[in-house]
């Protein structure tokens, strides 16, 4: 990394003046919006133009516009400021005690809420993501518990907050009208970083071709169901109205590590609570073979 770069953040009054300025129109409606006065405003994108080493902003006839590395620059604070606001906004706006935050896979997360009510919710902040980005929030310590798929592009750490895990089968899915002409490559759908059903495909050196890529699981579902392609998924997710794909040509498939994870020193009654439950809806299913669960952890 260039020396220049290193440890410099840019404040986030920073951040809000570029999109306000963008938003106005005006370095002097900006400051009116901010309560700076026009020479703060000047101030503060001089900071910001040495910093990322251009202009972010040229005046014209109609007032100030943003240059081409101003429209970047812009975009990445709008995502800066988005990012900054949810986090502050994770604990809601009352005083006490924070939420529990639960880290759940997108395949878990339908099966999870259809055994809660509003009590069993109100104390829990939900994260629904991929289980890369849930590992990494239970390694950076902003997710509390976590019930994700292992993946080998796991952040080192995981593995030491691990306390369940069990073997779920993977299986080709697809819809009940599904046909392919023989010899065409394999219509497959994906998620972002897949490594499920290509890296089987290319072991086998079956041909294929991507028709849908996708983090959405219910849009993901819906094009399964409209019969464009086949589907990698653990056996316990498979909906009632696809079918598990047993065609001579599909090769078989591993089977995937669920992991039950939880942040090093959280031993409340509300978390072991909710591992118990964890545990019992996603780790003693007919079908899976358990893991052995970690002695220090009693749920």
């Amino acid at each position: 990394m260039h020396k220049r770069h290193q440890h410099l953040n840019i404040p986030m009054e920073i951040v809000r003046t570029v999109v306000a300025i963008s938003e106005t129109g005006s370095l002097s409606k900006a400051g009116e919006r901010l309560g700076l006065s026009q020479p703060a405003v000047s101030s503060q994108i001089h900071r910001l133009q040495s910093l990322v080493g251009g202009a972010l902003f040229s005046k014209t006839a109609n007032g100030t516009t943003t240059t081409e590395l101003g429209k970047l620059a812009l975009r990445q604070a709008r995502r800066i400021l988005e990012a900054n606001d949810q986090l502050l906004r994770l604990g809601g706006n009352v005083e006490g005690p924070q939420p529990l935050r639960l880290g759940l896979t997108t395949l878990f997360l339908e099966k999870f809420l259809k055994h809660q009510n509003p009590d069993t919710l109100s104390d829990i902040f939900i994260e629904a993501n991929h289980s890369i980005e849930i590992a990494k929030g239970l390694v950076d310590g902003y997710i509390d518990v976590g019930c994700i798929f292992e993946n080998s592009a796991f952040h080192a750490g995981i593995e030491e907050l691990v306390v369940n895990e069990c073997y779920d089968p993977l299986v080709w899915v697809r819809a009940k009208n599904f046909v392919i002409s023989p010899g065409a490559p394999l219509p497959i759908l994906t998620w972002p970083g897949d490594d499920w059903t290509i890296r089987t495909l290319t072991k086998h050196g079956i041909a294929y071709k991507i028709v849908f890529n996708g983090a959405d699981f219910h849009a993901k579902l819906a094009a399964v169901e409209a019969g464009i392609g086949l589907v990698v998924m653990p056996e316990s997710t498979v909906p009632p109205n696809l079918v598990k794909a047993k065609e001579y040509y599909l090769p078989p498939l591993p089977a995937i590590k669920v992991l039950l994870c939880v942040h090093l020193g959280l031993e409340t009654g509300q978390a072991l609570a909710l591992m118990k439950q964890l545990s019992g809806l996603f780790f003693e299913k007919p079908g899976l073979r358990q893991g052995e669960l970690r002695p220090e952890v009693s749920i």
